[in-house]
């Protein structure tokens, strides 16, 4: 004989103010509408099935240990810092945030049409991120020590973007950053335009599809690195150092340094440095169709 299960109830709390320590501790099933969240701390913590939409939060670390959760067309003053952590289940749309050190420890977050305007330490040691049409201003290290992502719709000019992040997918970004991707694992960039010194050093099995790439001395020291059907601007020097590569490239690059293993071919290549301190194997094979020319 099946159970008959009563439907959860869910409270609905509009139009209200709450400040001060711990306000709505252990609140579930509720529907926050026009909530404004003033000075104070831990306003929604160990709650679960939360709804947040069109509130004001203003009070230091609103959402900590938070189990399924949405947030809708709200807003994150400077003062509500590190709000979202140690939680899961997270769907936000809509939002603005003003506030540093967001997202830290969290998994399974879904975001779409999110402006973060101090992007300082935003998404550290996140799982299971899913994201369109973000939008990441100044602050450093976002994305640091991350696992599983998929962006597709993404601006930054942060810096030291994805450090040690691992198993990432990102579509139709525009990145001004420097020290991207580093000591990165995993990693796909499809369809981006990605401006910055030393990009994707130390990096292990980073894969540029589309892009374009600016600023001094990128993919050095890289394992594995593929790049297809990209173009360089004409400040690329010294690319490829010690790195182990496989890379089409459409157009000039500037030039080449010391490149381990693997194939480069290039359109145009501008000049080769090969000297006394390229490291073994050695071996990379390295062409310039436009003048036929093996380096």
């Amino acid at each position: 004989m099946k159970e008959n299960k009563k439907p959860v109830r869910h409270e609905i709390i509009t139009g209200m103010t709450f400040g001060g320590e711990r306000p709505l501790f252990e609140t579930h099933n509720t529907v926050l509408d026009n909530v404004t969240i003033t000075a104070g701390e831990s306003a929604i913590k160990e709650c679960s099935d939360i709804t947040a939409r069109n509130c004001r939060f203003e009070g230091n670390y609103p959402f900590w240990h938070v189990h399924r959760f949405t947030i809708d067309n709200c807003f994150f003053a400077v003062a509500a810092r590190s709000a979202l952590w140690y939680s899961d289940h997270l769907e936000m749309t809509n939002t603005i945030i003003d506030a540093p050190k967001m997202f830290r420890e969290m998994s399974q977050i879904r975001i779409s049409d999110v402006e973060i305007n101090d992007a300082d330490e935003t998404f550290w040691k996140c799982d299971n991120i899913k994201a369109s049409n973000l939008r990441l201003h100044s602050g450093t290290y976002p994305f640091m020590l991350c696992r599983n992502v998929y962006i597709d719709g993404f601006e930054s000019d942060s810096k030291y973007v994805f450090q040690y992040a691992e198993n990432v997918e990102i579509h139709n970004a525009r990145i001004t950053t420097k020290d991207a991707f580093w000591e990165v694992r995993n990693v796909t960039v499809y369809d981006s335009e990605l401006n910055g010194e030393f990009l994707g050093w130390h990096s292990r099995n980073l894969r540029l599809v589309n892009c374009h790439i600016t600023g001094e001395q990128p993919l050095c020291y890289a394992h594995d690195l593929v790049l297809e059907n990209c173009t360089f601007g004409a400040d690329c020097d010294r690319a490829f150092e010690y790195s182990s590569v496989e890379a089409d490239i459409r157009g000039a690059i500037t030039n080449i340094k010391n490149p381990a293993h693997g194939h480069i071919t290039a359109d145009k290549i501008g000049s080769v440095t090969i000297d006394e301190n390229i490291k073994g194997p050695a071996d990379c094979i390295i062409k310039a169709r436009e003048d036929n020319v093996e380096f």
